[in-house]
């Protein structure tokens, strides 16, 4: 019996402390997921504390610094017109780390409730909802994204691409979560709440989402890193945030065009992108690996049986060339 089972049935609530308790502890016991979510705590922190300290608004002008390199008036540069670097890649950050976080808290609700509901009803509710998600996979996403991108201009910028990348980014946890609440529905928990006359919201919010809970908190995590990737991809291409806001995605976007003449412009948001999504990975990684030990051992396992693999194949080689020669 899982842990939620134990709990509908009335057992105490300390088995669930303590079953927290060892995800925590399994948690912090992987280094880089431990330094990879303070970093990113670090990154969150900064960019929404540190710009009302600065000298310079992202959108303020120096006319007297163009195109300099990082100094102390400016630690990271200024661009061609005489903006602060460093506050246009803060600014950027606001707006990537807000539609990453949004994008992938959004893809995870609607994945939870559109899977949890075709698993439980079954049917043709099951049918229903299994072929919006097959039309949704199998739909040009990003041209449709492009057709809205005029739309994009104005106040209300960042909700529209929130939904276009939300409502494009839940079809395959869906899926998931889908098979999952498959497996559950038939489980005594899940039969005696429908018996009761439990209603199916009841049965979802009660039954089966606690039990996918640790799925969902990773695949959710997973997600923002997928999610500021598209937003960066988007904007890179001038299908995203809109000037005169600026995103990760549009600042490497301007600092391509003269990465190697004045890299300032380009390395310090590229980095910054890097290490938010790898940070992401990192601590998605390592809450899978603190739900389910097991996921860890099998991915060591894969990885020794392919070492072996490639020594026998050298070895193989290093045989058949000392019989040539």
């Amino acid at each position: 019996m899982t842990e939620t089972e134990l709990i509908a049935g009335g057992t105490p609530e300390p088995a669930a402390a303590g079953r927290r308790k060892l995800v925590v502890r399994r948690f912090l016991r992987n280094k880089p997921a431990v330094v990879s979510l303070a970093i990113l705590a670090l990154m969150v922190i900064l960019a929404f504390a540190l710009p009302p300290f600065l000298k310079y608004d992202y959108q303020q002008i120096d006319y007297t610094a163009l195109l300099q390199p990082p100094s102390a008036r400016h630690p990271f540069g200024t661009t061609q017109i005489g903006q602060d670097m460093l506050a246009q890649t803060l600014r950027g950050m606001q707006k990537s780390l807000i539609i990453g976080f949004s994008v992938a808290f959004m893809s995870a609700l609607i994945a939870a409730f559109t899977g949890s509901i075709a698993g439980l009803l079954g049917g043709l509710t099951d049918t229903i909802i299994m072929w919006v998600v097959d039309l949704l996979l199998v739909m040009p996403s990003f041209i449709i994204v492009a057709l809205f991108a005029p739309r994009t201009k104005g106040s209300g910028s960042i909700a529209l691409l929130i939904l276009l990348l939300g409502g494009f980014g839940w079809m395959i946890s869906a899926r998931m979560v889908r098979g999952m609440t498959l497996g559950l529905r038939d489980r005594e928990f899940v039969r005696a709440a429908r018996y009761m006359g439990a209603s199916t919201r009841t049965v979802i919010t009660t039954h089966i989402l606690p039990n996918i809970a640790s799925i969902l908190i990773i695949d959710t995590t997973l997600a923002i890193g997928a999610a500021i990737l598209g937003e960066t991809g988007l904007s890179f291409l001038g299908f995203g945030v809109q000037p005169p806001d600026v995103s990760l995605g549009s600042l490497i976007a301007s600092g391509t065009k003269s990465a190697l003449t004045y890299p300032w412009l380009f390395m310090f948001t590229g980095a910054l992108l890097i290490a938010i999504v790898l940070c992401a990975n990192l601590v998605g990684d390592g809450l899978r690996d603190a739900f389910d030990p097991n996921a860890s051992r099998a991915r060591a396992n894969r990885k020794d049986r392919a070492d072996k693999s490639a020594t026998r194949r050298a070895s193989k080689g290093d045989t058949a060339g000392k019989a040539q020669a």
